[in-house]
């Protein structure tokens, strides 16, 4: 079975986090363990997000808000072969949330490069770390399908993410889209730009 590969945030994600009842529903999901939650420094972070894919030797990774953005900077690395997809639920803007966080983020700027894996970003209307508008061009950007979750807040406990079983789903989606980009070799890159209902 291909690990996924769990990638938190800033702060990392409490037990109540929905991302924590995916580590204990999933038993071929990892966590990715930061030395800093609370400082993020992409080098380090990236280190050992690309040692880890190292060791298990291909993956899918999901992610939440800054965990986005760490998988987003693989585009463009070796590393980046070893992941098979990416679920990536609510990216922040660095702007926004160095603005909520002021001094604690060391991320550079935002990744813009097309992903080089089959990607599916969850996103809400109401994310105070990122705007629709914000949302839609990084979809694009990042040549992602974007699932909307209608007004679901940062998709986190404090807008009452616990256990997700829509995620699930949605994970189960990308797995099987995945599976079937790789029956056409000569087409990899993305699942498509469209906006979608997450449910």
């Amino acid at each position: 079975m291909t690990p996924v590969l769990v990638l938190p945030g800033l702060f990392g994600s409490e037990d109540a986090h929905w991302q924590s009842a995916w580590l204990q529903d999933h038993p071929e999901s990892r966590l990715v363990q930061q030395d800093s939650w609370d400082r993020p420094h992409l080098n380090s972070w990236r280190d050992r997000l690309e040692s880890v894919l190292d060791d298990v030797g291909e993956a899918y990774v999901v992610a939440h808000s800054l965990g986005c953005l760490l998988a987003a900077s693989l585009a463009g690395r070796p590393a980046a072969a070893r992941v098979r997809g990416a679920l990536l639920v609510a990216p922040c803007d660095l702007p926004a949330t160095e603005k909520l966080h002021p001094g604690r983020i060391a991320f550079g700027t935002m990744p813009t490069a097309e992903l080089p894996f089959p990607s599916m970003i969850v996103g809400s209307l109401n994310d105070h770390y990122m705007s629709l508008d914000r949302l839609t061009l990084f979809a694009r950007l990042w040549g992602s399908e974007l699932r909307n979750a209608g007004l679901a807040g940062h998709i986190n406990v404090a807008s009452g993410y616990g256990r997700w079983p829509g995620g699930y789903r949605v994970f189960e989606t990308l797995k099987a889209r995945t599976r079937h980009l790789e029956k056409i070799p000569q087409k990899k890159p993305s699942l498509g730009r469209g906006v979608s209902s997450a449910w």
